[in-house]
Parts: structure tokens; C-alpha cells; sequence
């Protein structure tokens, strides 16, 4: 092989050899993410994270496609492991920025989600941290959607436990911050303000009003969200259980 053509071989294979530029990575991600494709953009954010490590953006990226994962698989324990992994980097994220709404949120709803797979005592005891994370959430950005959105879900599911429930809760576990289903729909409907595209927020909005007892309007609730397209990797959950509901109505 002549020098220059060996050189230039050479070369070649060191550009092949170089880390991959994180901009890139994470502009692969994205469009990964927007095509539901959340093994390939958890993949690619798990490079960028390699070659940039501590920047909270990318860790919190990475802890939402662990959490997104988990639509993915029917096995309990591995939806808990995943949670476990999105928990931990949504915690390193908002340790590192913890004036950044979106990355203190993500914290909340990792708590949320890992709590649908512990036991009663860790339930509760995530229930608060939920509560906690997400007015942290709403102070550092009181215009946040998904703050006010987490903060609805979280009143109208604590409000509507039994009183059994609630005096076996408040006689062993010390009981639960207040909750009214009424500020569960003044929540959810500024969820609907801030972000009217996505139907997330008005499935939740039917719930809340539901549980309020204000069954007309939760019906419109899920229908308007079901007229809507996919806007996020959990929306065919939150569509089946719009679905299941409005069944009942």
C-alpha cells in the first residue's frame, strides 16, 4: 500500500474511532422520541450521556425513556426496574439543576410510577414525595402544564380513597396531605389551558371531573381527548382508559 494511501486509511479509521458528537446523539434521539421508538432514543441518549456526563438535560432524557419504557413490557418487575433506572436519573438530574422545573417534575413522576409497584407503606410514603416534588415544580414555574397536571391526578386519587381507607392510611401511616376533587379540576383544567394539544390532559381533566360528580362534562372531557391524535409515548393508555371510562358513563 503506497504512504498516502495508507495515511489517508488511517485516518478514515480514526474519524470512524471518535466519540460520536453528543449534539448529534441527541438530535438522533429526538426524532427517535417523537417516533415512539423509545429504545432507540434511550440507546442514543445513553451515548451522549457517556459523552457528556452530568449534564442534567441529557440525564433527564435518559430518565424519561426509562420511565416511557415501561409501556413497552407487560412483566411487573421489569416496569419496576425500569422505574428504579428513571428514579435514579431524574434524582442526578435535578441534583445538578435544581432550579429547572422539568428535571425537579421528573423526579415526582418517577416517585408516581414507582409506587404503582411497592407496597402500601412505600405507596404512601411516595404519594407525599409526588405531592412535594411536583408544588416544587409549579414554584420554580407556575406556568408549567405537566406540574399542574400531576398536582390534579394526585388530589382526585387521594380524595377519592374510601374513608375506610383513608383512616387505616391516617391510623398507621400517619395519613396523607389534604386533597379535594375540586382542586383536582382547577389543576387539570389549567393543564388544559397551558396545553390544549395534548390529550393527556384532558383525559385526567375527565377523571377529576368525574370524581367531582360533574359526569356531563367529564364525558366531554374524554371525548374532546379522544378526538385528538397521539401526542405522547403514554397516550394509548391514557385513550384506553378514557375509553373504559366513558363505557361506564
Amino acid at each position: 500500500m503506497r504512504p498516502l494511501a495508507r495515511i489517508t486509511l488511517l485516518f478514515l479509521l480514526a474519524g470512524g474511532l471518535r466519540a460520536a458528537d453528543p449534539e448529534e446523539l441527541i438530535r438522533q434521539a429526538r426524532a427517535a422520541e417523537d417516533r415512539f421508538d423509545t429504545r432507540t432514543a434511550l440507546a442514543l441518549f445513553l451515548q451522549a450521556n457517556a459523552a457528556r456526563p452530568n449534564d442534567p438535560a441529557i440525564l433527564q432524557e435518559v430518565s424519561r425513556q426509562y420511565s416511557d419504557s415501561t409501556a413497552d413490557t407487560p412483566d411487573l418487575a421489569e416496569k419496576k426496574r425500569l422505574c428504579t433506572k428513571a428514579l435514579a436519573y431524574a434524582k442526578r438530574a435535578a441534583e445538578l439543576a435544581p432550579h429547572d422545573a422539568v428535571n425537579v417534575l421528573s423526579v415526582a413522576i418517577c416517585y408516581g410510577k414507582l409506587g404503582l409497584y411497592s407496597d402500601t407503606r412505600t405507596k404512601i410514603e411516595y404519594s407525599r414525595l409526588v405531592k412535594d416534588y411536583a408544588e416544587q415544580a409549579l414554584a420554580i414555574d407556575p406556568n408549567y402544564d405537566y406540574a399542574h397536571h400531576v398536582l390534579g391526578r394526585w388530589n382526585y386519587e387521594v380524595a377519592s380513597l374510601g374513608l375506610g381507607t383513608r383512616v387505616i392510611v391516617r391510623l398507621i401511616y400517619g395519613g396523607l396531605p389534604p386533597a379535594s376533587t375540586a382542586e383536582a379540576v382547577r389543576q387539570l383544567q389549567r393543564a388544559v389551558e397551558l396545553s390544549p394539544q395534548l390529550p393527556a390532559h384532558r383525559v385526567e381533566l375527565g377523571f377529576a371531573l368525574l370524581a367531582d360528580g360533574q359526569r356531563d362534562a367529564a364525558r366531554r372531557a374524554f371525548r374532546e381527548a379522544l378526538a385528538m391524535p397521539r401526542a405522547e409515548k403514554y397516550d394509548d393508555e391514557a385513550f384506553s382508559r378514557a375509553r373504559e371510562a366513558l363505557a361506564g358513563l
